[in-house]
């Protein structure tokens, strides 16, 4: 997705939610000068190492953090080969995915998920994509410095060293990332899309499931709805496992 597309979305997003461009812009800023500081990678080489049949598919498994991740990963580990697939988690769908012995190639993050397993996958050699945006500055500048192996987004305007491939969740946004990546088939699993929010995704919470409330909600109705703008307008074949 074009900057000019996203930006319609995005004007959207913000009136939505009532979110502050300038203070997405202030992140972006922020995350752009601890990258350029520390290092930052670039969107060709985060298949770098990869073996090159995965590289060569193109095909792509994207995890969200949604009730239906377990599901997904063990309907992947009976039927598919997933040394086949380039894997991509969404967040806190990483911790999921590390319970059942699976390292992601790559992890897209605003770094709500939790911290430990997030580290954890980066020492296993997951490449990261680190997203700023208005509420997580204090994120930004606490724990960018603890990963290696790191590309930047933003949800505004890109500058410098940061990219927008679009999206707005870490699980739409980890789709888009996808399309950049060369992608020509993207199976998704947890992605439910629904009312209900996991501890994969809140690590905070005390019980696995629960109603999501009305902005985490409102957020799933956008990435349904960005991941339908994909099919629609990409030439990929899309599958939701759960469905």
């Amino acid at each position: 997705m074009k900057f000019n597309q996203w930006e319609l979305f995005y004007k959207q997003i913000l009136d939505d939610f009532g979110f502050s461009k300038k203070t997405d812009e202030e992140s972006a800023n922020l995350l752009s000068i601890i990258l350029k500081s520390q290092g930052s990678t670039k969107l060709e080489n985060l298949l770098f190492n990869l073996p090159t049949k995965k590289i060569a598919t193109k095909n792509f498994i994207v995890f969200g953090a949604g009730p239906s991740l377990k599901f997904s990963i063990k309907h992947i580990k009976k039927n598919l080969n997933i040394e086949n697939y380039i894997l991509i988690a969404a967040d806190g769908a990483t911790t999921g995915l590390l319970e059942e012995k699976i390292t992601p190639d790559i992890v897209v993050t605003d770094l709500d998920g939790k911290l430990e397993d997030l580290l954890i996958a980066n020492d296993l050699k997951s490449f990261f994509v680190i997203h700023a945006h208005g509420n997580n500055k204090e994120e930004i500048i606490k724990y960018t410095p603890k990963f290696k192996k790191v590309l930047g987004t933003t949800q505004s305007k890109p500058i410098a060293n940061l990219y927008n491939f679009g999206g707005f969740t870490d699980g739409d946004r980890a789709v888009f990332l996808a399309i950049a990546l060369g992608a020509k088939k993207i199976l998704l699993g947890g992605m439910d899309f629904g009312k209900f929010v996991t501890n994969y995704s809140r690590p905070d919470m005390n019980v696995k499931v629960t109603i999501a409330d009305e902005i985490k909600q409102k957020k799933l109705k956008y990435a349904e709805q960005l991941i339908e703008w994909i099919k629609n307008n990409e030439n990929v074949d899309i599958i939701n496992i759960r469905k």
